[in-house]
């Protein structure tokens, strides 16, 4: 099982180290020892913890659709010129950027501090590890 230390479980979480020590004393995240008599949590643990306390805004559109991938946001930058425009959302702790015609821009109506919802579909996902990483 992966082990990861607490600073690094609290980055991943955007809590403090403080919460995390917390959540091992309360019960809620095991813990353990490595090599170096640190403290470090289970990988799978804080991915479902992760996953169990990921609060995502409610998708307001309406209608199925086969892309999962739909991050709400605020509209926090438009590039625009006279054909293109890159449009920046902050979903969460997520910047997604995208790339559009200037009129798509005009239609949705979209403006800087706006509601918007990044959909991904894509045929391509690269999973990357950190150096030195199995």
């Amino acid at each position: 099982m992966p082990q990861v230390r607490i600073k690094d479980a609290a980055a991943f979480l955007s809590v403090s180290d403080d919460t995390v020590r917390r959540w091992i004393d309360n019960g809620v995240l095991p813990s353990s020892k490595d090599s170096s008599s640190r403290t470090v949590v289970d990988g799978l643990a804080l991915a479902q913890l992760a996953r169990k306390n990921a609060v995502l805004p409610d998708d307001p559109s309406e209608g199925g659709r086969s892309a999962r991938n739909r991050f709400v946001g605020l509209v926090t930058e438009i590039i625009m010129d006279k054909v293109m425009a890159q449009v920046e959302i902050q979903c969460g702790p997520h910047r997604v950027v995208s790339l559009m015609s200037s009129e798509a821009v005009r239609e949705l109506g979209l403006e800087l501090g706006s509601v918007a919802i990044a959909v991904v579909k894509a045929t391509t996902v690269l999973v990357e590890t950190p150096s030195g990483k199995p």
